[in-house]
């Protein structure tokens, strides 16, 4: 038999629909591949054996007794551990969450254990989601499975390396400012921002509350349309969440498939490209462009000069409403509590020694900043011109989409980098988030879809990279057909997807 965990998620729920496997199998199949290889990648915080053995073994009864199923019932997921699930421990990489079992699930987990999905466990990542290396953990770096010397990207990394390890076929991440797109470009995976308030953020561990929003993770975009109208969808629980239904994202992805694109105008941002790139970065993008233009795209070059600010901006927004966001972890109420070593046991006393020991460097820097941006006498000259870029960005892209469908870059300006290259340097690490920020600023949706290995220049040589691909709020649709005729069109240059060519773990 095919080893299952090498099968994409349509794959796999098409052999278990079949009842060619059963999905205890495919479930044990990838904890077995977990426990196999995870010790090296460590894409894993807390795997859930019993929780996701009890999920498959009720789909497969329910579906011999012949009742009608979810398309991807059975097909076994790993959730990123700044989602909350109910009786799983939660720690968004944190200390100061170290132990802590929710009592509750976010809606996006709700969703999953209704379709069906046995839940394989819960991974690494950047503590609060802060960081573009998941050398942020409070609990160990996770290791890029094409090289085990290379960060996976963050702050979603653990998610990335389980579903490029074929620990999992399918993963949650949460992107603030390109951590489910970065992590993709790095990783040889498929990554998904949806539109702002396109998927609950209910029971997602907020840092930034205007920015944050949930996505898969995958190894094929239509792995991501499938697993997108699951989590997607209304929820009244979320004041943000979009009151509409979702576009038809599983019938654009088999759509693009088809590799035509007749009538599409692909729009390449001037901002996002160029000087800052790897050079084999660039050629990869130079080449994946023309693969569209034989689809029968039209490719124009439009220009975003606000983008040249996002960065900054961003850095002044995120840090704003995370530190806001994370006043609630004072050691009174839940997590961590550490009492002063000496003198009187006072609240405020408490609170410090609490925050002082649970929070990494990281996010102590970030609050730090946010807290200072939001002072009297700062907030307007800070957080109130950010806010100003913010909205220049906005128009800029409504600039663009009328000039083109969809707009296009590299994900990220370089493949993975070495552990510590970068983690000394706050903003070189920041500068991974380039191209990937303005879509959180704007609440746009985006998709980072594997296109290639870098060239031979130099160490980067053989190492994925990304094709990013942005649309207009609630026309997700449109990154699954764009993305899934890019991805026919290059795995039939390659003869099968770029994961195959990855090295071998274990």
């Amino acid at each position: 038999m095919t080893d299952l965990t090498r099968l994409s998620a349509a794959q796999l729920a098409d052999v278990l629909a079949a009842g060619e496997v059963s999905s205890v199998e495919a479930t044990q199949a990838h904890l077995d591949r977990i426990a196999a290889v995870d010790g090296d990648v460590h894409a894993f915080l807390h795997v859930s054996d019993e929780d996701a053995l009890t999920t498959a073994r009720d789909v497969d009864a329910r579906r011999a007794a012949g009742e009608e199923l979810h398309a991807l019932a059975g097909v076994p997921i790993a959730v990123k551990d700044v989602v909350v699930t109910k009786g799983m421990p939660t720690t968004a990489g944190s200390k100061i969450l170290e132990g802590w079992v929710p009592p509750y699930d976010a809606t996006l987990v709700e969703r999953l254990r209704a379709a069906g999905l046995p839940i394989l466990g819960k991974t690494n990542m950047d503590e609060f989601a802060m960081g573009s290396s998941t050398e942020h953990s409070a609990y160990g770096n996770t290791k890029n499975p094409w090289d085990l010397d290379r960060i996976p990207g963050g702050s979603g990394g653990g998610s990335a390396a389980a579903v490029a390890a074929f620990e999992a076929p399918l993963a949650i991440g949460t992107d603030t400012g390109g951590s489910i797109r970065q992590p993709g470009a790095v990783t040889g995976t498929v990554g998904v921002k949806p539109t702002y308030g396109g998927v609950s953020r209910y029971g997602l561990i907020a840092m930034a509350s205007s920015l944050d929003q949930a996505g898969p993770v995958t190894r094929t975009v239509l792995d991501a349309a499938l697993l997108h109208e699951v989590i997607g969808g209304h929820d009244p629980h979320d004041s943000t969440s979009i009151p509409e239904p979702l576009p038809a994202l599983v019938e654009a992805a088999r759509q693009g498939a088809g590799q035509d694109l007749s009538g599409v105008r692909v729009g390449v941002v001037r901002e996002l490209t160029g000087e800052g790139y790897q050079a084999g970065v660039q050629a990869r993008f130079d080449e994946s462009l023309e693969l569209l233009r034989g689809m029968g795209a039209e490719v124009v070059e439009v220009s975003c000069p606000s983008f040249d600010y996002a960065l900054a901006a961003y850095y002044l927004i995120m840090p704003s409403e995370a530190s806001s966001n994370l006043a609630k972890f004072d050691g009174m109420r839940f997590g961590l509590r550490v009492e002063p070593a000496e003198g009187p046991v006072t609240a405020e006393r408490v609170m410090a020694a609490t925050r002082g020991a649970g929070f990494g460097d990281e996010v102590k820097r970030r609050i730090i900043l946010g807290t200072y941006a939001l002072s009297a006498g700062y907030y307007d000259a800070y957080y109130g011109s950010a806010q100003k870029v913010r909205t220049l960005i906005q128009r800029d892209f409504a600039a663009s989409f009328a000039q083109a469908d969809v707009l296009v870059s590299p994900t990220a300006p370089t493949t993975a980098f070495r552990f510590g290259e970068k983690l000394d340097d706050p903003l070189a690490m920041y500068l991974n988030d380039v191209a990937t920020i303005p879509a959180n600023l704007a609440g746009v949706p985006g998709i980072s879809v594997p296109n290639g290995l870098s060239v031979p220049d130099g160490e980067t040589a053989g190492l994925p990279t990304g094709f990013q691909i942005l649309a207009p709020a609630k026309a997700d649709d449109r990154l699954y057909r764009v993305g899934a005729a890019l991805e026919a069109a290059l795995e039939k240059q390659w003869g099968g997807p770029l994961l195959a060519q990855a090295p071998e773990l274990g």
